[in-house]
């Protein structure tokens, strides 16, 4: 069962963007694309690079700032083929907020 927690607005996070946010305890990173916001955990799976100081590649992927790992926001495969996977939230807009579901 999903706890839900308010995160940020819709309002608040730009297209293309990058935003970390808490949702309980949990520090995670907002991304929108194209309408799209998707939620994952802060930091690299590999070895804890903070991934809202990385950038969307041209498939709009998240590359790591640290090692340059691609990671698709929607399912959390890696796409570069180092075999990490980065964990992902759902994510329901409610009005103009943005709430990240965490497994209780």
């Amino acid at each position: 069962m999903y706890q839900w927690y308010k995160t940020l607005t819709t309002t608040e996070l730009k297209d293309g963007e990058m935003r970390e946010a808490m949702a309980g305890d949990k520090q995670i990173c907002l991304l929108k694309r194209n309408d799209v916001v998707y939620a994952f955990p802060a930091l690299c799976p590999h070895q804890s690079a903070r991934l809202c100081e990385g950038w969307l590649d041209p498939r709009g992927h998240i590359v790591c700032p640290l090692h340059k790992y691609h990671f698709n926001p929607a399912n959390g495969y890696n796409s570069s083929g180092e075999g990490y996977k980065l964990k992902t939230y759902p994510v329901e807009i409610r009005g103009d907020e943005i709430f990240i579901g965490i497994l209780s």
